[in-house]
């Protein structure tokens, strides 16, 4: 907390793409503000009055949520001040910061240097107008002057896209849903590019591995002139820290808003978060798509804002955002008897095809991707791919380690189910444990190794292991010690085993790795046993154990048995 005697810049972050401010390029200034959340509510009045504002409500008193709206408000009207003092005119936006001293103030720009510029001047002019004695208007003409005799600089570098964009985010199911997608895509004939976590891909190949779900994978993705298709995975961060890589989308997906991330770059609440994600559907094109969970109220109440044309999808195919939607001219997209199936009015419903025959779906065991798959083939269809193309490829994607690496991965390993998935959160950790309970055979138990990185909250943590106790018969910890991220080891092991003892389990058995605690799973169960471990930290090591012990990733048609002998 900035209890600086003084109003202080905090942070200029330049903002390169669409961003939670504004839908082009827009600086995000922070600004520690408390001497002016310390006066009085007399005072602050007083003084606000000099600068010609004229609030609609009344400070209130220091230090108060009042108060912070208050002088977030007096800030954007400085930053107009000092905008029409250099002839220019500017949409301003403002709001309480992350910290509770801290306004922060966001304009668009159009040069970088003279926009960075134009910020700092704005802490000097709210420090002068604490001081009754000092003219608002000639110190504004001054700031103005000096920014204008300054080089502008550059102007953004935003990608205005020539060819089909998708864009997807959400908490959980962001990357199977891009590869889905992609895979849909290279079906119908198209050449196409990928960004994820995992790094860029052009036709399925990696050309430059790393974390490319923001700002920068979506410039290298669109860099290779051969690639007529994109599929974008957004990523909350990147949409914090730079924007959005493209002016637009052709099609935006959100899969669902959940509790994790929280109380990292000012988001507190699954609302911010939500905020945070909606960005994508406000710069889709009026005549593109916006494909929503309708199973979420977050991501349905999106629909309010999007720009382009709503698409839901829901496994309810009676669920009301379905009439609404369709009302509206929208589409739908649900599950009606076992059927994936599209929707243009209540009266015009087209079968695509049965769930069982979707590999994504487990054989209709995992929601999660039943969610994904519907996502997936809305996103592609609105896109402009034809459905049989759609169809051809919701048959032959697979979850296979070299398709979907990570992501709930099925191998028969000596008579035994071994999972391996990505569940980081709770709502990953019932998806999981919703697998596993639909592999599991009548009397067979589940064996769950789960981990967390440091830096969620100890709410996320704690919800985390007690899903997992909930859900598991045996349940162990591993240890991530690359992903601490600042925290205590043993203070992260700690709320792991609080939620794993609420969750109605003993204290869990701890490995120092995940190899080492799939080790141990494979030895403790039995035949027909689930085994199901969280790969964050030792994915390719942990499919090499695997192989090592003769495991073989199941296909489609083993996985149906499977569920078949769990549902006997």
């Amino acid at each position: 907390m900035n209890h600086s005697p003084v109003v202080a810049t905090t942070e200029v972050r330049v903002l390169d793409g669409p961003n939670l401010y504004f839908t082009r390029p827009a600086i995000k200034l922070t600004l520690g503000v408390q001497p002016w959340l310390d006066l009085s509510e007399r005072r602050t009045e007083e003084l606000a009055e000099r600068t010609d504002f004229k609030p609609a409500a009344r400070s209130g008193p220091a230090n108060s949520e009042q108060r912070r709206r208050f002088v977030a408000r007096l800030a954007a009207h400085l930053t107009r001040v000092l905008a029409e003092a250099s002839h220019t005119s500017l949409a301003v936006r403002a709001r309480p910061g992350a910290e509770a001293a801290e306004v922060v103030v966001a304009f668009p720009w159009r040069r970088r240097d003279i926009a960075v510029a134009f910020a700092e001047q704005l802490a000097p002019l709210m420090q002068l107008a604490l001081d009754a004695r000092r003219s608002i208007d000639r110190a504004a003409e001054r700031g103005a002057a000096h920014v204008g005799g300054l080089d502008p600089g550059p102007a953004p570098s935003v990608v205005e896209p020539t060819i089909p964009v998708v864009a997807v985010t959400g908490t959980n199911g962001k990357t199977t849903t891009v590869r889905l997608l992609a895979h849909l895509a290279r079906i119908a004939g198209r050449r196409v590019a990928y960004t994820s976590t995992d790094g860029v891909y052009v036709d399925n190949e990696l050309v430059e591995a790393g974390d490319y779900s923001g700002f920068g994978g979506a410039a290298k993705a669109l860099s290779n002139p051969s690639v007529d298709f994109a599929v974008l995975e957004t990523a909350r961060g990147g949409i914090l820290l730079r924007g959005i890589g493209t002016s637009h989308n052709d099609v935006a997906v959100v899969t669902n808003v959940t509790a994790d991330h929280l109380d990292q770059h000012g988001i507190r609440s699954l609302d911010q978060l939500a905020e945070v994600k909606a960005t994508i559907t406000r710069i889709t094109k009026p005549d593109g798509w916006d494909v929503l969970n309708a199973d979420d109220p977050r991501v349905l109440a999106m629909r309010r804002l999007a720009s382009g044309r709503p698409w839901v999808f829901s496994l309810d195919a009676d669920h009301p955002a379905i009439r609404t939607t369709l009302a509206e001219h929208g589409r739908a997209i649900t599950v009606l008897d076992r059927t994936f199936t599209t929707m243009t009015s209540r009266r015009q419903m087209h079968r695509l095809l049965p769930v069982e025959e979707v590999p994504v779906t487990l054989a209709g065991i995992s929601s999660h991707n039943l969610h994904n798959a519907m996502a997936a083939a809305a996103a592609a269809i609105g896109s402009g791919l034809p459905e049989s193309a759609v169809i051809e490829g919701l048959r032959s994607f697979t979850l296979d380690p070299e398709r979907n690496p990570g992501r709930a991965n099925v191998f028969a390993v000596q008579d035994r189910v071994v999972v391996v998935d990505y569940a980081h959160n709770e709502a990953g950790m019932r998806g999981l444990v919703e697998i596993c309970h639909g592999l599991r055979p009548p009397g067979a138990r589940v064996f769950l190794t789960f981990a967390s990185a440091g830096d969620r909250t100890n709410a996320i943590i704690h919800r985390l292991a007690y899903t997992a106790a909930r859900g598991g018969d045996v349940v162990a910890i591993a240890e991530l010690h690359r992903y601490l991220r600042g925290r205590d080891p043993q203070e992260l092991l700690q709320e792991l085993q609080a939620g794993v003892v609420d969750g109605g389990k003993p204290p869990a058995p701890v490995f120092p790795t995940e190899v080492e605690a799939l080790e141990w799973m494979l030895g403790q169960s039995g035949p027909t046993d689930v085994v199901a471990i969280t790969a964050l930290a030792q994915r390719p090591e942990i499919f090499a154990y695997l192989r090592e012990r003769g495991g073989m990733p199941a296909g489609p048609e083993e996985i149906k048995r499977l569920v078949r002998r769990a549902r006997a």
